[in-house]
């Protein structure tokens, strides 16, 4: 099957909602996600690409986020109505013809660490990706961020090894990129791990799991 370019169009879920990144959301992301946590674990190049003020965080957004491909902010979906912007994450480096693409530049708030929130983001995603035709999703991390690793193999992507110095920090150092990837044919076990998280916080409030 020849991959098609996905529809930018809003997904929706029964926590999280979906919605093409524009402009106008970033002062929403910016509340979000621009503190020094978010940063610390490599995102954005790191502590020093942290923009805490408004303004800085725009102007750095405009230059950092694929605007010509698919960037989503994730906001909060309860009860049947959208709440706030709590992320993003993005669809990019699509290749139709080699079947394969990327699925990263996430953030979240630290307020919903641990929710449902990073899980059903990345099923919603991933099935968007799939349905579109694509064979192959990797999935990247500094490879000393400890926490989004363990999160990537948490929701089941496989472990295919280390770039060295593959991207430059934002405080000039070179960052290296621990790489993993789902195949189509991997999906449907990696869809029912995701579903089978998102079902134990259905009817109660949202803690960890």
């Amino acid at each position: 099957m020849t991959a098609v370019r996905p529809a930018s169009s809003i997904l929706t879920g029964r926590f999280v909602r979906l919605e093409p990144l524009t402009e106008d959301l970033l002062p929403d992301l910016h509340r979000a996600i621009a503190v020094p946590e978010v940063f610390a674990g490599g995102y954005g190049g790191g502590p020093a690409g942290l923009h805490s003020d408004r303004g800085g965080f725009i102007g750095w957004a405009r230059t950092y986020y694929r605007w010509n491909e698919l960037p989503f902010a994730v906001r909060e979906f309860r009860d049947g109505a959208p709440g706030s912007v709590v992320g993003t994450s993005t669809l990019a480096d699509l290749d139709l013809h080699q079947e394969t693409v990327q699925l990263g530049w996430t953030a979240y708030s630290p307020a919903v660490w641990g929710t449902a929130v990073n899980a059903e983001t990345k099923l919603l995603l991933l099935e968007h990706a799939f349905n579109a035709g694509f064979g192959r999703v990797s999935i990247q991390a500094d490879a000393l961020n400890v926490r989004s690793r363990a999160a990537v193999e948490k929701l089941g992507g496989t472990f295919e090894g280390i770039l060295r110095r593959e991207k430059l920090r934002a405080d000039g150092s070179w960052r290296d990129t621990a790489v993993y990837s789902i195949l189509a044919p991997e999906w449907p076990a990696v869809r029912a791990g995701l579903e089978d998280r998102i079902d134990r916080f259905s009817g109660r409030a949202q803690t960890p799991v």
